[in-house]
């Protein structure tokens, strides 16, 4: 352990592998903090902890489970000539699963009008949103996972990064769920963006890989631009005030 310390190529994997660890999990936590939003306010923070602890414990198994996790890449059977493997079908189960989700919030922000609180009480059951996080967890944890074992030689790496990853994504979590719950309308554009994130994985479980860094370029634009309108909304209400 002391020799991995002192050896500048530990150190060089360990920052590479934290800063991927950091932008794969960007996704995860638009989810969770959306999805914490149907709870409410007093158990949103709670379920947003329990949801990237869940992240962080499965991730952490998982690669104590290398071997597990390779033998997920082995095909298991074969589709109009397509290899099917294990990974493949988590990809594709959880793809689906997230445009599902995303896509009835979408409904929902634009024909399910406006809920009081008590009515979100009632929607939103915590167990119930806490398994659809685990379950995206499970999805995502998969995939960063596999990042770390094609990075990292030593599992005490993976693990510190992994953990690293999951303090910055918790610290980070609360002020990314009160920015969306301010301002709707980027919550519509995290939801397009977890739309994009789910035919992304569908897309890898089909074996037709997307590279992420498009679909976060993609996102980092329409970003910049729902930022201007902000601020222009804002210096409008401003102005309209002091007149």
């Amino acid at each position: 352990m002391i020799e991995l310390l002192s050896d500048p190529a530990v150190w060089a994997s360990f920052l590479t592998l934290t800063v991927l660890e950091i932008v794969l999990g960007v996704d995860n936590v638009i989810f969770i903090s959306i999805a914490a939003t149907r709870l409410p306010k007093d158990q949103r923070r709670r379920a947003r902890v329990i949801g990237l602890t869940g992240a962080l414990v499965l991730r952490i198994l998982l690669l104590l489970s290398i071997a597990w996790i390779i033998g997920l890449s082995e095909p298991i059977a074969t589709i109009f000539g397509l290899e099917i493997s294990w990974r493949d079908v988590i990809l594709i189960a959880g793809g689906l699963f997230l445009i599902y989700k995303a896509s009835t919030e979408i409904f929902d922000e634009v024909e399910g009008g406006i809920h009081t609180t008590e009515e979100t009480v009632v929607k939103a059951v915590f167990a119930s949103v806490i398994f659809q996080i685990m379950l995206l967890d499970l999805v995502f944890s998969l995939d960063s996972v596999i990042t770390a074992v094609g990075i990292a030689d030593h599992i005490e790496v993976m693990i510190a990064a992994v953990v690293v990853a999951i303090v910055v994504m918790m610290i980070a979590a609360a002020p990314i769920a009160k920015f969306v719950e301010d301002h709707p309308s980027t919550k519509m554009l995290a939801l397009a963006f977890l739309v994009m994130v789910g035919m992304a994985l569908v897309a890898d479980g089909f074996h037709f890989h997307v590279e992420r860094g498009f679909i976060y370029a993609a996102m980092v634009f329409a970003g910049a631009v729902e930022m201007l309108n902000l601020w222009r909304a804002a210096r409008r209400k401003r102005v309209a005030e002091n007149a």
